[in-house]
């Protein structure tokens, strides 16, 4: 006899007791068996306790078996539970119409015991396999979720190393970089931006000047102003960066390419270095070219001290509609509040750079 309390749990619908006691005799040694003598009752049991199987008279009164079928099919709760019909109606007809309402499987009457014991056992080893796979199928999911995460993770850890890269080869303060990005994904938000494409953002900003590792010292670290020639060479930047994270699949990477290619693209047409202008430049890099903007104005530099926030909102709105999309600095202004908040908590060490902010 099988462990009570590991036992499969057998419901057995038909309102003739000479049927019931046949089928109890049959399955009482290896399952936990309940009955009910009608369909309604049938439906109530299994509202409180699921059975693992349900064997089905199909003629009984008031409700017939294929109705119960019917709505167990219909309730997410029951749908999965094995229904085996019984009855005495032995045309294919009448298989096709329970197979097609969702019954794995017909017993006519009169009943055989080996018939019932053997399809009952067959179709809870069947359903058992079935649990099995599904849970298999889960424990593989919940392992892929993890592996694409951990993925994910060493994806946004190299990206931080480019850009740390960036940090020691051009003497920008990691500060005003991570202060920034955050501006970006604020701005991508307050523009109606989901929250997965403003970390998406916040993510591949960081990366908007990897291309300055290709600028030779002597104009990278230069002091004071650069000539027409050196300031061309300083321009390559975005191309640089460019060519670095071109051709990629990771979509952060992308962004970072398209960010790094057009956040010193203007609105009016004069930026670089295609001179797109409005709506051809990508909105990534309009994004960034606010954030870095303000940040530069606000932050001391060896050519020039930190700029006060009215001084800050001035030159932005005199550049709206010039270098920047007006509705942008609309939007960046509106969240001013939240754009200060940024700058106090990235603030650290941004009034001991010595860096030179060539655009």
């Amino acid at each position: 006899m099988a462990d009570e309390a590991q036992r499969p749990t057998v419901l057995v619908v038909d309102d003739t007791e000479t049927n019931i006691d046949i089928i109890l005799d049959a399955l009482n040694d290896e399952y936990e068996v309940s009955v009910a003598l009608d369909g309604m009752t049938a439906l109530e049991n299994c509202a409180h306790t699921l059975p693992d199987i349900i064997l089905l008279d199909i003629m009984m009164p008031e409700m017939d078996g294929y109705e119960v079928c019917r709505r167990l099919k219909a309730d997410p709760r029951t749908r999965d539970i094995p229904v085996i019909f019984i009855t005495a109606m032995s045309e294919t007809q009448d298989e096709v119409v329970g197979l097609a309402l969702g019954a794995v499987d017909y017993i006519t009457k009169p009943i055989s015991v080996p018939i019932v014991q053997a399809r009952t056992r067959n179709h809870l080893a069947l359903r058992s396999a079935q649990l099995a796979l599904e849970n298999q199928n889960a424990i593989l999911e919940q392992k892929v979720q993890k592996r694409t995460v951990e993925l994910r993770q060493s994806q946004l850890t190299t990206i931080t190393c480019l850009g740390r890269a960036a940090e020691y080869r051009d003497p920008e303060t990691g500060s005003h970089i991570h202060r920034m990005a955050h501006y970006s994904r604020a701005l991508a938000l307050a523009c109606g931006m989901d929250t997965s494409e403003a970390e998406l953002i916040l993510n591949a900003a960081p990366m908007h000047d990897i291309g300055k590792v290709g600028v030779p010292d002597q104009i990278l670290l230069k002091p004071g102003g650069l000539n027409p020639a050196e300031r061309e060479i300083m321009k390559s930047h975005v191309t640089i960066g460019g060519e670095i994270l071109g051709n990629q699949t990771a979509k952060v990477l992308q962004s970072a390419c398209q960010i790094a290619l057009s956040h010193h693209e203007k609105w009016d047409g004069t930026g670089y270095p295609l001179g797109l202008a409005g709506g051809a430049i990508p909105l990534y890099g309009r994004i960034v070219a606010v954030s870095d903007v303000f940040d530069a104005l606000i932050s001391e530099r060896p050519y020039k001290p930190a700029w006060d926030i009215p001084q800050a909102v001035a030159e932005l709105k005199a550049m709206s509609g010039a270098h920047l999309q007006p509705m942008l600095v609309d939007h960046f202004l509106r969240i001013l509040p939240e754009i200060l908040q940024i700058w106090e908590q990235y603030k650290v060490n941004s009034h001991h750079s010595s860096c030179h902010d060539r655009r």
